[in-house]
């Protein structure tokens, strides 16, 4: 009944009968059906508002609101609410049957690492034994059953209704990306979380946040909601790291590689071979590489101790498994043993960590060779930095597109190109078209030289005027090698 679903909603007013019975939630007009309930949400694009009438003709029996149309319809029940968006994530919890109550459901918010951390939890907790869910950028998963993934985290309704599928197969956990637009858009609202995890938070989405300190404050409010049951684990080692957990009524636990923590690191060897650790005292081999994969590595272990499993079945289990696709992804070329990585990094922080870590990894006089675009109708102030960081630590560079989406490819092309310094501009070239990008730096290789290509990772296509075009970079990659090793 659509009274029962109510429950917790803030509400300005009712016309109508909340005694009828409810068939589905619609945010989307045009899949409304019989009997449904219309959540008109005021979107960055669009106004559900302006579709009421639309709704209420292919069926809607409840509309819930922020602002009454003038004229009601009297076999209609409207529900004028504060804010829709919040009201639609209350709502999907109870029409689902509360899902996040009959599971333990632990979320991950930061600017890097969200994808790696949720990715190796499913990995641990499925090889510690249990049934467990995954939602994130790369894909949803029901145990073994893969359902691919359209956004870092779905609206209300649609999160909502895969959790509740999660319970009925008998998951145990589910392992969540929480992403700062999501939390701002309240879709993942009126969840109860077990327990949420904070990795770094760097320069990003400020085309949707306008400024950074709205960006922290947006990501802050998630951990300040918690439950005082749940607990909450923060990267000490990010300046941001305390402030995250300042006011949450949630269990506080830190870890780190500099600083004393609750969950203390410490890389004693970081090769292609993976990463060799100190974890809270105990030697351990990770698959893993990287600085970057070690702080995540240690968020992962941090969860599990809060979730109450024993350390050594948790470090033995963590010991062997990888990460997630399009993340330090590596190939090596047979004949010039030419390394390619490919990886999702797409904010300059990402960009300078994966460089950082080749750098590491090199063994002598390797040329680095880095592949980067920055895509279109997102946050312009990061394109400039990116380039420059690229530069900065690769010996050759190559300008590409990402995904362009609707803007001009060479008029993003410019402004990365803007934040090269003049000492720096013999290192690069522009190429718009990608797979002549890749094919270029493949061909400019020599022995045992590294190629980086980054920014799209796990990503099978190309967003161009709207269109998404097949394109994988690895596989893109592999190509190239093949044909070099011909």
């Amino acid at each position: 009944m659509l009274k029962d679903i109510l429950y917790k909603v803030s509400l300005r007013s009712v016309k109508g009968n909340t005694g009828i019975d409810v068939t589905d939630l619609q945010i989307d007009s045009r899949k409304v059906s019989d009997g449904s309930c219309f959540i008109a949400v005021k979107g960055s694009i669009s106004d559900g508002h302006d579709y009421i009438e639309t709704a209420i003709a292919n069926g809607a029996k409840a509309i819930v609101c922020e602002v009454l149309p003038a004229q009601l319809k009297e076999e209609v029940t409207y529900v004028e609410v504060e804010n829709s968006a919040l009201a639609a994530g209350y709502i999907s919890h109870n029409f689902y049957n509360e899902p996040s109550l009959k599971i333990k459901l632990v979320g991950v918010t930061g600017t890097n690492g969200k994808t790696t951390i949720v990715t190796l939890l499913w990995k641990l907790f499925t090889g510690l034994g249990y049934k467990c869910g995954l939602i994130s950028t790369v894909q949803n998963q029901i145990g073994d059953e893969i359902i691919l993934a359209t956004h870092t985290t779905p609206d209300a309704i649609s999160v909502n209704a895969l959790l509740n599928k999660m319970v009925d197969a008998g998951c145990r956990y589910v392992f969540m990306e929480c992403s700062s637009h999501a939390i701002h858009q309240h879709r993942i609202s009126g969840l109860q979380f077990t327990g949420a995890l904070f990795s770094n938070i760097t320069h990003d989405h400020l085309d949707y946040h306008k400024t950074f300190d709205e960006y922290i404050r947006v990501k802050k409010s998630w951990f300040d909601g918690l439950q005082a049951t749940a607990f909450a684990i923060s990267n000490a080692d990010d300046k941001r790291g305390q402030v995250m957990l300042q006011n949450t009524p949630a269990k506080k636990y830190f870890y780190s590689l500099k600083t004393m923590a609750d969950f203390k690191g410490k890389i004693l060897e970081n090769s292609l071979v993976g990463l060799h650790m100190l974890m809270n005292d105990s030697e351990v081999y990770f698959r893993l590489i990287g600085e970057f994969n070690a702080y995540n590595l240690l968020a992962v272990f941090g969860a599990a101790i809060c979730l109450g499993e024993e350390k050594n079945n948790v470090l033995q289990v963590l010991s062997s498994v990888d990460g997630a696709e399009g993340r330090f992804d590596y190939m090596i070329s047979k004949n010039d043993k030419v390394i390619g990585i490919v990886d999702y990094a797409h904010t300059p922080d990402a960009v300078l960590n994966v460089l950082a870590t080749i750098k590491k990894l090199r063994q002598g006089n390797e040329h680095i060779i880095t592949v980067v675009g920055c895509g279109g109708d997102r946050d312009t102030a990061k394109r400039p930095v990116m380039a420059a960081a690229a530069c900065e630590h690769s010996d050759r560079v190559i300008f590409t597109s990402d995904n362009p989406r609707s803007e001009d490819p060479l008029e993003i092309l410019k402004q990365m190109e803007a934040g090269v310094s003049v000492t720096a501009r013999k290192k690069y070239i522009t190429i718009a078209d990608r797979r002549e990008a890749i094919k270029t730096a493949v061909s400019l290789a020599v022995k045992e030289d590294i190629i980086l290509v980054a920014g799209k990772g796990h990503e099978k296509y190309q967003d161009i005027k709207g269109v998404k075009y097949d394109f994988d970079d690895k596989k893109i990659l592999n190509e190239m090698f093949e044909l070099l090793d011909k």
